[in-house]
């Protein structure tokens, strides 16, 4: 539907001109209340200005069923949302010379739009802000590459010469991992590492660190460059976190420090362990609301798979120094480098909803004085400290979500009353298809027929 041009142009819309003169479009995307990445292209010329989007966005699940969730405006005139391209986005693209990209802000009247997951983001990195404090994020990305099966759907890439931790010809046969890289490259991503993970098929690919909002728009991005290299050379790439029921899930680690305003790492400090009392907090905030946390990070019903005991997932609400068997890692290293890892999240999850999450956690831990529980000493998969753990289903994480009040006003209680409601309906359609739940069943046809062209 056209447009009107009666919105205000955005304040560093002059941005646009510096785009390379070939490029004639910017496709202008932003991530939903699912994570998923919407938009539309608009000529380079009039881009700055926006453009609508139905409300009722907000109430759409996988399937495209309609639910008048808080924030659809379903049942008041399926009304506009405007989104604004963040000059601070723009980049050159990767479909093409003509298109380059960028991510909106979403606005209703001129205000911003409390549904959208940028907004909750901000709101999470302003209340770090307000102490002094700056909050950065670096994310590491798990995934299957997979190829077409004989019946139409898919398999996993056949590498069987891959290994964890292997690079080259053997591990990326094809080269699809290598163009993957080449294009994030002349897209200006800047990509940490990437390599073969455990199982054969499965690679890990990782962003540097950055600002909060520009790490999680970068994932966001680059989770969507990175599929549509696979898909045009007739592949496809799964972030989903548990897609096959006898291999490794693929997770999503969140890696958080803060930067004070001499820009010194925050979390350094002369406690047993090197930390400060400022990570003492965040990690005990982190344990503290790790049920409420994982609804958010573990979005999918098929999330819950992946998410139980000795599986290196962050299924316990612990933490530990060097122990991949935590919920939340403190990685060896120390100086500019320490950092706080959530393990919990998979490549399902809403990535700014879920970067907002734990960062939301971890002030509430620090703000509210919580105690630290002693760090995991146990191995993690027979022994461990605590016995708190995740949901067995998407359904009960839902309950402790709303159970935990004091999570969801920090986080934001229109987001979360948004997200409670669509997942709900997620988890009827499941139950209504497949009958109750077993976490520890194979995935099923409804799970992959929901989540895998989407995720």
């Amino acid at each position: 539907m056209p447009q009107t041009a009666t919105h205000d142009v955005p304040h560093g819309a002059d941005d646009m001109a510096e785009l390379p003169t070939e490029a004639q479009r910017v496709r202008l995307l932003f991530p939903d209340h699912l994570g998923l990445a919407r938009g539309k292209y608009l000529p380079t010329a009039i881009a700055a200005r926006g453009t609508g989007h139905c409300s009722t966005l907000w109430g759409l699940g996988y399937d495209r069923s309609m639910i008048p969730a808080p924030g659809s405006h379903l049942l008041e005139g399926l009304i506009d949302v405007w989104s604004t391209p963040d000059p601070s986005t723009l980049r050159v693209g990767w479909e093409d010379d003509r298109t380059a990209v960028a991510i909106g802000d979403i606005s209703l009247h001129g205000e911003p739009f409390p549904y959208a997951v940028r907004t909750v983001l901000q709101r999470a990195i302003d209340a770090w802000t307000s102490t002094g404090l700056t909050p950065k994020v670096g994310i590491e990305l798990e995934a299957y590459l997979l190829e077409p099966d004989a019946d139409g759907g898919w398999k996993r890439y056949e590498n069987p010469r891959a290994m964890v931790y292997g690079t080259g010809i053997g591990n990326d046969p094809d080269g699809v991992l290598d163009q993957i890289l080449d294009v994030a490259a002349a897209s200006g991503f800047r990509i940490e590492s990437m390599n073969a993970e455990f199982d054969e098929s499965q690679y890990e690919l990782t962003l540097e660190y950055d600002d909060a909002m520009r790490a999680a728009d970068e994932a966001f991005l680059f989770r969507v460059l990175a599929r549509e290299v696979a898909l045009a050379n007739g592949l496809d790439l799964t972030f989903l976190g548990k897609p096959f029921a006898d291999l490794s899930g693929s997770g999503v680690h969140v890696n958080v420090s803060f930067v004070d305003a001499e820009g010194a790492n925050a979390l350094l400090g002369d406690g047993p362990d090197g930390l400060s009392e400022l990570a003492s907090g965040a990690l005990a905030g982190l344990c503290a609301h790790h049920r409420a946390l994982a609804a958010i990070t573990a979005p999918t019903v098929n999330a819950y798979r992946r998410l139980r005991p000795a599986q290196l997932s962050g299924y316990w609400a612990n933490w530990g120094n060097d122990h991949r068997c935590v919920a939340n890692r403190v990685p060896i290293e120390r100086g500019p480098g320490t950092r706080l890892e959530n393990r919990v999240a998979d490549g399902a999850a809403n990535i700014h909803l879920a970067v907002a999450a734990v960062l939301t956690a971890m002030r509430l831990g620090v703000e509210g004085g919580l105690p630290c529980p002693p760090a995991e000493t146990g191995d993690g998969f027979e022994e461990v400290n605590t016995d708190v753990c995740v949901a067995d289903s998407l359904g009960e994480a839902l309950d402790q979500l709303e159970a935990d009040s004091v999570f969801v006003e920090a986080l934001g209680v229109d987001v979360v009353a948004n997200f409670v409601e669509i997942k709900r309906a997620e988890f009827e359609r499941f139950t209504e298809a497949e009958g109750p739940f077993d976490p520890d069943a194979s995935p099923t046809a409804w799970e992959l027929s929901e989540y895998l062209p989407y995720h």
